[in-house]
């Protein structure tokens, strides 16, 4: 049923898309306002809780609590279990933002006036404040939620069944396949958001070292490629596929990073990324918790909301693929590496890639934002022809950005094909099959239709219900995570006592205690 309704809704967009695009448009950008107008409010308190409810399960009472139970043991090393867990949730939007982003907000500051020295420092610190603690406090609330319940009560992977400690017996009626549709839209709408973008910045790798011409027939082409290629790794599994592509993902990575930190501006890399840091922490909860009522502005909408509605549309996703790699692993080394691992590599990525593109924009007598007005996926390979090896690093960056495309589009495929088949760990090539294909249509429609206006509109409406999904799951987690130590206490004075019976027994008959 979930299969089928989910599937149905999804079609139904596409044909819609695709029918009468100028109407989609319109109907999409209407509820986009009234979603911003009415509930941006809600996504900066709800994603601020998230992470406060994070950090406590991590420090608080809970944190002991094994995943699995007191003998499991985790099926992947820390290396590749932050691989895949950091490909997965980040990929295709550090490479396309990495230098975009900051150069958006030096040109279109927050605060302040537009391309000044504060301008710049204020660019990287809300782009660290958006890539940074709060997606994965949302991710990490999910994932816990979903491998506690999972590996520690023995219920199938699905979103509906962590709300089994509120509702109960109610979880396997109309109320649960609710909740599972409401997941399985929000996945899909988070990650085709995702493939657009990619979808976008390999066309302009392809321009940028082949000169083909940018058009929808190539978009076309990158997204069945890449969703094809996708398919046959998923098809192998987690163990294999998922897990050597995410391995590849942070290796190149890496060595992209390293080439930039080199062979860019280094001390001002390192500096930017010192003073950022401390800028971010100080400013943490001011930053999340901002809105402009007074001066009625829209920064705040065009990319903190987007963000946050982007990470919570993500969060299904995610959420389950990281708990099906997590257990055997600690309450609180689960939100410690997820939090911190993919935060620390995300600071020292927009460092270097935003310190870089600001230091050639304000010292080096290069003019990017000529280059990202007429194309944000532009910017990254004009950054990288003023640097030495350009054409290796662009071809580089190229195989990267189809890497973290075809791991983002293969490990969605393998959750929205668990989320469709009961929670079922191997779900059956045919569901995986289906979702590829409707995910590939639903990105070629939007692309066609509004390009990425369209990707960001999309993920800030389908967000709204599941923010509301996601209150809920924090709620039945607590509630479930209280329960097993109330009972755990219960048995540990259980067995103290009887101990002490025993023991006064033994002493009351002469004997020497066992």
């Amino acid at each position: 049923m979930v299969f089928l309704i989910a599937v149905l809704i999804a079609t139904l967009f596409v044909a819609w898309g695709a029918l009468m695009p100028e109407t989609m448009t319109a109907a999409t950008q209407s509820m986009l306002g009234f979603t911003i107008s009415h509930f941006g409010w809600f996504y900066l308190l709800t994603v601020f809780g998230f992470l406060l409810f994070a950090i406590y399960l991590a420090f608080g009472r809970f944190g002991s609590i094994r995943l699995g139970g007191e003998d499991a043991e985790p099926q992947f090393s820390r290396l590749s279990w932050f691989s895949m867990l950091f490909a997965a949730g980040m990929g295709i939007g550090l490479v396309f933002w990495g230098a975009a982003e900051p150069l958006a907000h030096y040109a279109t500051p927050p605060v302040g006036e537009a391309l000044t020295p504060d301008a710049a420092r204020n660019a990287l610190r809300f782009t660290f404040f958006h890539w940074g603690l709060h997606p994965w406090a949302i991710y990490s609330v999910m994932g816990l939620a979903i491998a506690y319940f999972s590996f520690n009560r023995n219920l199938p992977v699905l979103i509906s069944e962590a709300f089994r400690p509120l509702f109960g017996q109610r979880v396997t009626g109309g109320l649960g396949r609710a909740i599972d549709v409401l997941a399985v839209l929000a996945t899909a709408c988070g990650v085709v958001t995702s493939l657009g973008l990619g979808t976008l910045q390999i066309a302009g790798g392809l321009r940028n070292l082949f000169g083909l011409p940018d058009s929808d027939l190539l978009h076309v082409v990158i997204i069945l490629v890449a969703l094809g290629a996708a398919l046959l790794s998923s098809l192998t599994g987690v163990e294999r596929g998922i897990k050597w592509l995410s391995n590849a993902n942070v290796a190149l990575a890496l060595l992209l990073l390293a080439f930039v930190v080199a062979c860019g501006p280094t001390l001002f890399i390192v500096e930017s990324l010192t003073t950022t840091v401390g800028s971010y922490l100080h400013n943490l909860v001011g930053m999340s918790l901002r809105l402009t009522p007074f001066s009625q502005g829209t920064w705040v909408a065009d990319w903190t909301l987007f963000y946050w509605a982007w990470w919570i549309t993500w969060a299904p996703f995610v959420g389950i693929f990281i708990a099906r790699v997590s257990k055997g692993r600690t309450i609180r080394e689960f939100v410690m590496g997820v939090l911190l691992a993919p935060t620390v590599v995300s600071f020292i990525w927009f460092a270097a890639f935003g310190g870089t593109a600001l230091h050639q924009q304000m010292f080096g007598g290069v003019d990017l934002l000529a280059v990202q007005a007429n194309d944000y996926s532009e910017t990254l390979f004009a950054l990288f022809r003023q640097l030495p090896l350009h054409h290796i690093a662009s071809g580089l960056a190229l195989v990267l950005i189809a890497c973290f495309f075809v791991t983002s589009a293969d490990s969605a495929t393998f959750v929205l094909g668990m989320l469709s088949a009961r929670g079922n760990h191997n779900p059956p090539a045919r569901t995986k099959l289906i979702w590829g294909a409707v995910m590939a249509a639903m990105a070629i429609v939007l692309l066609f239709t509004g390009g990425l206006k369209a990707l960001q509109t999309l993920s800030i409406v389908a967000a709204l219900p599941f923010a509301v999904v996601m209150v809920g799951l924090c709620v039945a987690l607590f509630k479930a995570l209280n329960e097993d130590d109330r009972a755990q206490q219960l048995r540990e004075r259980e067995r103290r006592h009887a101990v002490d019976r025993l023991l006064r027994q033994e002493a009351t008959s002469g004997e020497t205690p066992t």
